[in-house]
C-alpha cells in the first residue's frame, strides 16, 4: 500500500512570518499544511464571477502560501472553474508552480472537475495514490498525523457527491490495517444531508466513528469558512479560493500547524468577509 511519507520535522518553535502566527511548542513534533479549497480555475484568466477572477486570487494565494513554506499543502476540490476542461488544469499547473516546486501538493477531484483530464496533467505529482478503480485516492503519512484523500466526484458539473461503495470499502480496510496514529479524512463534499452534499455520508460516518484514530474531516463545495464536530470528530468547512457565494463569507485559505494531539488553523482571506483574517482557531482531538 504506497503511501507519500514526509521527514519528521521536531519543532520548539514554529513562527509563520509574515501572516501572523507565532507558536511556541515543547518539543512537539507538528506538520506544517496549507489548507485550500475551490479554486475554480478556467483556462480564460480574465473570467470573474461575483466579481471575483479565480485567476488572480490562486496567483495571490499561491505567493502567500509559497512565502509561508509549508511543508505540503492540499486542495480540497472544485480544482476547475465548471467542467474539468484540459485547458484549466494547464492554467491551474502555472499558477500553482510557486508552491508545487517547493511542497508536495495533494489534489481532490470536486464536481466541476473532470477526473481523466486532471490526471492527465497532473497524475505524475499526485504522490501516495491509492489502488481504488474509478476514483483518485490519496494517503500522505507524516510524523505527526496522516491524511486520507477521498474522492467525491460523481459526475462533472453535476452537484452531489458520492464515495461509493468500492472506495468506501477500501477506506474501511484501510482504518482496519493502519496503526493508531491521528488520522485526517479529506473530501470534496459536506458530510451531510443537503441535497448539493455527499449522498453516501452516512455510510462515511459508520466506517470512520469507531476508529478513534480518526480526529476530523476536512471538506470544502459550500465557499463556507466553519467548524462542527460530530460524534467527536471535527468537521473542517475550508474557504473557497475562487469566490464566494454570499458576503458574509471570506475567500482565502488556512493555514495550520498540526500534532498528534490537536491543530492550529488560521485563516488568510484575501477577500469577502475578511473579519476573521489573521485569526486562529485551536482544535483538540478526541481520544
Amino acid at each position: 500500500m504506497p503511501f507519500l511519507s514526509l521527514p519528521l520535522i521536531s519543532r520548539r518553535s514554529v513562527a509563520l512570518a509574515p501572516f501572523g502566527i507565532v507558536m511556541s511548542r515543547a518539543a512537539t513534533t507538528s506538520q506544517h499544511w496549507a489548507l485550500l479549497s475551490d479554486t475554480h480555475i478556467p483556462a480564460n484568466a480574465e473570467d470573474s464571477y461575483r466579481g471575483f477572477k479565480p485567476v488572480e486570487n490562486l496567483k495571490t494565494v499561491a505567493a502567500q502560501v509559497a512565502a509561508a513554506k509549508p511543508e505540503s499543502a492540499f486542495i480540497c476540490g472544485d480544482l476547475a472553474r465548471l467542467e474539468g476542461l484540459p485547458a484549466d488544469y494547464e492554467q491551474l499547473k502555472g499558477l500553482l508552480a510557486p508552491v508545487t516546486d517547493k511542497a508536495p501538493t495533494a489534489m481532490i477531484l470536486g464536481n466541476h472537475d473532470n477526473r481523466k483530464n486532471f490526471l492527465a496533467g497532473f497524475s505524475s505529482s499526485q504522490k501516495g495514490t491509492q489502488s481504488v478503480q474509478g476514483k483518485h485516492v490519496l494517503v500522505v503519512d507524516g510524523p505527526a498525523v496522516r491524511f486520507v484523500f477521498l474522492d467525491s466526484l460523481l459526475q462533472s458539473n453535476v452537484t452531489p457527491g458520492q464515495l461509493g461503495k468500492a472506495q468506501r470499502s477500501w477506506l474501511s480496510e484501510f482504518l482496519k490495517n493502519s496503526n493508531d496514529k491521528p488520522t485526517m479524512i479529506a473530501v470534496h463534499h459536506p458530510p451531510d444531508d443537503g441535497d448539493g452534499s455527499l449522498t453516501d455520508f452516512q455510510f462515511l460516518f459508520q466506517i470512520v466513528k469507531p476508529h478513534k484514530k480518526v480526529k476530523a474531516i476536512f471538506y470544502g463545495h459550500s465557499h463556507v469558512y466553519r467548524y462542527d464536530v460530530m460524534d467527536g470528530i471535527h468537521l473542517v468547512n475550508l474557504p473557497a479560493i475562487g469566490y464566494n457565494f454570499s458576503d458574509d463569507q471570506p475567500v482565502g485559505w488556512v493555514d495550520s500547524v498540526l500534532t498528534a494531539q490537536g491543530g492550529d488553523f488560521t485563516l488568510h482571506a484575501i477577500g469577502g468577509n475578511r473579519e476573521k483574517d489573521g485569526k486562529t482557531v485551536s482544535l483538540k482531538w478526541r481520544g
